[in-house]
């Protein structure tokens, strides 16, 4: 019964994603009928797949956003039914993204590029930002799999060094590179969403993000610095080692690495022709990114003549990889009916009311000051990065705010940055601490609140900073 309700969900999920993509490019009464009605099965067969401990967060959110349309809709199913498409871009988005991750199993390109880059990587800073850059380049590519992904090449590479030290160094290295990713990497779902959600301008929020991002890589080294002299233990010297036998076993001996070019005009052949694509044409972020991720994974495998391996992941994505996102397509339709039901209700103004009553009366404080905290109370209580900046951002949309939208982007996600590496309920750190043994509070808030509070004063002064001169 189990596997066929997981069947029901895989196929309602696709054929909401289809049926999106279908309505945005030929709009008829008949997709826009079925829309909400896959969007409820997709929801309905998640509550089937997930046991209830798994389902606790989305039933509090549907039941409330039911309760807000019983008591505020003039027009309850009808508003039921738009309230049911809200997600249809993110989850389209979300379905197709770890398509890109089938690349990466075919060539050994992470670790060819550690080699490449030996003579750089052989010191201890060098080798954290080494990581945490590594760390945010995949994760263009694999999401918060990239953690996993990381940590088992990392551990690999340092398979005899397990100590707190070393997995202080490893896991903060890999925590705080996918975090600071979610300030400016484009496949990301939640920041991509809070640039549309915010109607920000991509390029901007980009170039904001990755400077906080690059900002909060140098910081974090020099915490990675002071951590090494607590723990009286020499990395340097050990990497040194590891490297000189990566570099021994590489394929690629001489000056000219194949496997890094090719990684290289992969990234950027993928990101520019979004880029490209969007411009050109108009489309909107959230629509071109799936697709050219299609075109673009089946070109790769169709140039490298492995159609057959393309066959194969994609038969395995169908019959397991769809069902395994049920909990997190389940808690984003869960958010997108509360999100429309708070904004339809006009709750959402009254909290930004609330919030501008607190920083009227509190000298010097606005709400920039105020909206990562939002997301990293959200993150407490289990919301992961995606639905905290849905949510948050969901209820900033309607509301007016004498901000430029670039900078409420990187509030908002300089949230969830704090949010990701301190929150022991969040699936990075949750990941993290099932492959490293170390539970969540230690992965998470031990080894990380003195970084956090530091990346949230450094990146107030920016964000406070670059309002002056923008006012």
């Amino acid at each position: 019964m189990k596997a066929i309700v997981a069947k029901g969900f895989t196929l309602s999920v696709l054929i909401y994603a289809v049926l999106h993509f279908i309505h945005f490019f030929a709009a008829s009464p008949l997709s826009e009928a079925l829309l909400p009605i896959a969007g409820f099965l997709s929801l309905a067969f998640a509550f089937g797949v997930l046991p209830l401990r798994k389902l606790q967060l989305q039933i509090f959110l549907a039941v409330t956003a039911i309760g807000v349309l019983a008591a505020t809709s003039e027009s309850f199913v009808q508003d039921l039914a738009l309230a049911f498409v809200q997600m249809k871009s993110l989850i389209a988005l979300l379905l197709i993204v770890p398509m890109i991750s089938w690349v990466l199993r075919e060539e050994p390109y992470i670790e060819e590029i550690m080699s490449f880059g030996h003579k750089w990587l052989n010191k201890s800073q060098t080798f954290y930002v080494g990581l945490m850059g590594m760390t945010q380049i995949i994760s263009h590519f694999l999401l918060f799999g990239v953690v996993p992904m990381m940590y088992r090449f990392i551990d690999s590479f340092l398979k005899d060094y397990k100590d707190e030290a070393w997995e202080n160094y490893k896991g903060t290295a890999i925590l705080r590179g996918f975090a600071l990713s979610t300030m400016w990497v484009i496949s990301i779902p939640s920041f991509i969403f809070a640039v549309v959600a915010l109607d920000a301008t991509l390029w901007k929020s980009m170039l904001l993000g990755l400077a906080a991002a690059i900002a909060g890589t140098i910081l974090s080294v020099a915490f990675a610095k002071a951590e090494e002299k607590r723990y009286g233990t020499d990395f340097s010297a050990v990497l040194a080692n590891e490297i000189d036998k990566a570099v021994a076993n590489s394929r690629n001996p001489g000056r000219w690495n194949k496997d890094v070019a090719e990684f290289s005009f992969l990234f950027i052949s993928l990101f520019g022709t979004i880029f490209v694509i969007h411009e050109w044409s108009g489309v909107d972020f959230l629509v071109v990114i799936p697709l050219v991720i299609l075109v673009w994974t089946f070109l790769y495998f169709l140039v490298k003549k492995r159609t057959g391996s393309y066959a194969i992941q994609a038969a395995a994505y169908y019959k397991e990889g769809v069902s395994k996102q049920a909990q997190q397509f389940s808690i984003l339709l869960s958010a997108g009916l509360l999100i429309y039901a708070l904004n339809q209700s006009a709750m959402g103004s009254y909290v930004i009311e609330s919030m501008n009553y607190l920083t009227a009366h509190v000298p010097f404080l606005n709400l920039l000051f105020l909206i990562p905290f939002i997301v990293i109370i959200l993150g407490f209580i289990g919301l992961g990065p995606l639905p905290v900046i849905v949510l948050v951002t969901g209820v900033l949309e309607s509301a007016v705010l004498p901000f430029p939208p670039e900078l409420v982007v990187l509030a908002v996600t300089s949230g969830s940055v704090i949010s990701i590496i301190l929150s022991p309920f969040v699936m990075p750190v949750i990941i993290l601490s099932s492959i490293n043994g170390l539970n969540g509070i230690r992965n998470g808030l031990r080894f990380n609140w003195k970084f956090a509070v530091a990346f949230y004063v450094m990146t107030q002064v920016f964000v406070q900073t670059l309002f002056i001169f923008s006012s």
